[in-house]
């Protein structure tokens, strides 16, 4: 994993923004050359302005590719040719852009056309090449994490099993070392268990081990090998417990793993005075801008309400945010107006018969979320943040979630990291997930993570790929 401020990258997905942002700023050096070779001449732009006209590329085709969802992690997969399909979109939405940007304003006339046409011909084929090796290397393990799970209980082969689930191509499980209450006796032939009187570090040796996981809830009473665990971490062998790994990993804190003294101990939690002001000042001028781009979108969404039903315009309803205080949260109207006529309150479902026509269309688009942009300028939302909950609904959770009050210790926001991490959540157990992907929001915000939330949140309205 690659860290930047507080948040993990995955290698895989740094090498494929990398390499797409190689493979057009090639593009644009091979157009430059292909074009030269034919007319015998490079006309008015020589290699410095393909060095920029490149640059502009390098750039923009990367931009567009992240904007259709290309380096997405999360509950969504896609599979290679998914992902081709994606950046080739993205590719054909920059393109036109880069032009007017990159190449017209260094490159005259009729070459500009010719040196965009071999750029795009170059582009289309160094992504599937690019790609296809990409895809060639995380199959042959050529940058695989071997991991050493320290137990054998049922952390230990959920640990295995969520590994082989996510087709996390970058970790292979190497085998478990007995420690805490066994689960699985040592002669099951399905699975790896070094003996206990193995050392870990001949284990580390013999097995090429790079990273080791501490998969046992109890680690105390010589419950694990400190011992050889600390001549590992010496050696530089990376020894993660289980909230960190899933941090890593999944982009989530699990609850059911953590304890108080990873919060408290842990990273992160940037709440100072600098960090309140800059994300005040992103959250000013990110919701003053939509605001100004989305006023005809909201209002043709205001006269195709009132054409559908009676009723306001604009649902207010109460939810909790900072600091567990409530403020009215505003939505264009998506339900019937009696949606909850008895007063109780009832989670949203997915295909909900109380959604109007107009309401599936702007809840799938999150077009009846935009008003809440001006309870962002208001000071009560921020544009990125844990979704806010109703009193009725957080009263319930804060009784089945551990450290679910942790969520109202920032603003809540628009979006959030549960919404483009999470497909669809109307449930308690929905709640957890999310709750999860809360926490590690929470722990480890930064203004590189709300422009993350933010660029992401595009391709999940794109393909209707987040939760409602």
């Amino acid at each position: 994993m690659f860290r930047v401020f507080q948040h993990h990258i995955s290698l895989v997905t740094l090498a494929e923004l990398i390499a797409d942002s190689l493979t057009s700023f090639l593009a644009i050096l091979l157009g430059t050359l292909t074009l030269a070779h034919f007319s015998g001449d490079a006309g008015s732009f020589g290699m410095a302005t393909a060095l920029r006209a490149g640059l502009g590329f390098a750039f923009l085709i990367p931009l567009h590719c992240g904007l259709v969802g290309v380096y997405r992690e999360g509950a969504i997969r896609k599979t290679a040719r998914a992902k081709l399909g994606r950046a080739v979109l993205g590719c054909l939405i920059a393109a036109p852009i880069a032009y007017q940007l990159a190449i017209k304003t260094s490159v005259d006339g009729a070459q500009a056309h010719h040196l965009m046409g071999f750029a795009i011909v170059y582009l289309m084929v160094g992504l599937v090449l690019v790609r296809g090796l990409l895809l060639t290397a995380w199959n042959g393990s050529l940058v695989q994490q071997r991991v050493l799970i320290i137990g054998t209980g049922n952390e230990a082969h959920a640990v295995a099993a969520d590994l082989k689930s996510r087709r996390l191509r970058s970790h292979s499980v190497v085998g478990f070392y007995p420690a805490g209450e066994s689960v699985l006796p040592a002669e099951d032939k399905r699975f790896n268990i070094f003996p206990r009187a193995a050392s870990i570090d001949d284990i580390v040796s013999r097995h090429d081990v790079n990273q080791i996981i501490v998969a046992v809830k109890e680690q105390r009473g010589g419950n694990v090998p400190m011992d050889q665990l600390l001549q590992a971490r010496i050696q530089g062998i990376p020894v993660m417990d289980l909230a960190a790994f899933y941090e890593q990993t999944t982009g989530e804190v699990p609850v059911d793993s953590l304890k108080a003294s990873f919060l408290v101990y842990g990273r992160g939690f940037a709440q100072d005075r600098a960090r309140i002001i800059v994300k005040r000042m992103f959250d000013v001028v990110t919701s003053g801008t939509l605001l100004l781009l989305t006023s005809p979108v909201m209002l043709i969404t205001a006269i195709a309400i009132k054409l559908e039903s009676h009723g306001p315009l604009i649902y207010s309803q109460e939810r909790v945010g900072l600091g567990g205080k409530g403020f009215m949260c505003l939505k264009f109207r998506s339900m019937c107006n009696d949606a909850e006529k008895d007063g109780v309150a009832v989670w949203a479902k997915k295909n909900d018969a109380r959604v109007t026509r107009v309401g599936k269309i702007i809840r799938k688009t999150r077009i009846d979320e935009l008003p809440q942009l001006f309870s962002v300028l208001k000071g009560e939302m921020s544009m990125v943040g844990p979704r806010p909950e109703r009193p009725t609904f957080v009263a319930q959770l804060r009784e089945q979630l551990p450290f679910y009050d942790v969520r109202h210790s920032v603003k809540p926001g628009v979006t959030g990291w549960a919404q483009v991490r999470y497909a669809y959540g109307a449930s308690v157990e929905d709640a957890l997930h999310k709750h999860q992907y809360d926490l590690y929001y929470v722990k480890n915000n930064s203004l590189f993570l709300d422009l993350l939330v933010l660029f992401e949140t595009v391709s999940v309205v794109l393909f209707r790929e987040g939760a409602q």
